[in-house]
């Protein structure tokens, strides 16, 4: 595969059905992105079944509408990159089926993508900020995920941090759960965090032991319930200081091992690096330290199929493919090459 080649790529690991056509890697020609945020707010989270029927019903008509988007036909397209794994079992099976048969059908390279190395390059795709160099950190933080990630080249990862308990975006959804907000509670708890004082509620920080990179979140979440109990503040007061000291455990950690590693710059992804306060605050300390930042526009930090063409992309350009035996892999570990985690297999017709 050259570097002007077209990728389709196919997003269906938890409650979004995405299709994307990007070209050479960084332009994205289309990425449609249907939600299931609706449907599953009234059960306060995402009901694993649900999501993959509603995947069945709504894969073909995403991908149709992402290659009309495009200008593209089937023949025009060079490869097709699908994510199979992390995520839950059967949406993950709905996209890697879908793949598979397309692929086959119009006689297109193949390969499976890792979720969380998709994200890593919503940061390769066209958008402002500093262009991606190596060796750098990248912090991907998500419902399920909060990892610190050291990025010396495309296939060259390695995780330096994660968290001990409760992801950032769990700990958001479970907050907005206490204050009586909707679902997903990020965004309720942004919007609500705007009107509050982040110093008003004095909320624990955990750093953990000197020096390490990973995160905890339960005991804030223990801290806000108490606060929520007691009465004594707002809850707008409540939603800023949480997001706060969310965002400053993030931020701080992030920018050491930037320092420690002699990593040229910072980049985020994920659902949370979403937060106004995360990419405040990551701004305003790689300005203050002179580390360049670069953070996705919001509607590439959520699941969506543009960061999984775009890691198709690069993987295609180091020779890797998939075959007709790729198969979901719901508890896929960063790194991993799609097949080996064969505890977590999942049979795919």
């Amino acid at each position: 595969m050259t570097r002007s080649r077209y990728v389709l790529g196919i997003e269906t690991s938890c409650d979004e059905t995405s299709a994307s056509v990007v070209q050479s890697g960084s332009k994205i020609l289309s990425n449609v992105i249907a939600s299931q945020t609706d449907l599953h707010a009234r059960y306060g989270g995402v009901v694993p079944e649900i999501a993959s029927r509603k995947h069945l019903e709504t894969l073909v008509p995403v991908v149709k509408e992402a290659l009309a988007q495009a200008g593209a036909t089937l023949p025009e397209l060079d490869g097709v990159a699908v994510t199979c794994g992390p995520g839950l079992a059967g949406a993950l099976l709905v996209g890697v089926c879908f793949a598979k048969a397309l692929a086959y059908g119009a006689g297109l390279e193949l390969v499976g993508v890792n979720h969380l190395e998709g994200h890593l390059y919503a940061n390769f795709l066209e958008g402002p900020g500093p262009w991606p160099e190596f060796p750098l950190i990248c912090l991907v933080v998500s419902g399920g995920h909060t990892d610190l990630i050291l990025m010396e080249g495309h296939g060259s990862l390695t995780v330096l941090g994660r968290t001990r308990d409760d992801a950032a975006g769990e700990a958001f959804d479970k907050v907005a759960r206490l204050l009586d907000l909707g679902y997903p509670g990020g965004p309720f708890v942004d919007v609500l965090a705007q009107k509050g004082d982040p110093e008003a509620v004095n909320l624990p920080r955990a750093y953990l032991e000197e020096g390490s990179y990973d995160t905890s979140f339960s005991g804030l979440k223990t801290a806000v319930a108490h606060a929520v109990l007691s009465g004594t503040a707002g809850k707008e007061d409540i939603a800023a200081s949480f997001q706060r000291a969310v965002a400053c455990v993030l931020i701080d950690k992030a920018m050491l091992a930037v320092r420690q590693t002699g990593a040229r710059m910072l980049t985020l992804a994920g659902g949370v690096s979403a937060n106004t306060e995360v990419r405040r605050l990551a701004l305003e300390r790689g300005r203050r330290s002179g580390i360049p930042v670069r953070i996705p526009p919001p509607v590439l930090c959520t699941d969506n199929a543009a960061m999984i063409a775009c890691a198709g992309y690069y993987a295609f350009l180091r020779g890797i493919r998939s075959g007709s035996d790729l198969n979901a892999y719901p508890n896929l570990a960063l790194g991993s090459i799609p097949g080996l985690p064969e505890e977590s297999d999942v049979e795919a017709s």
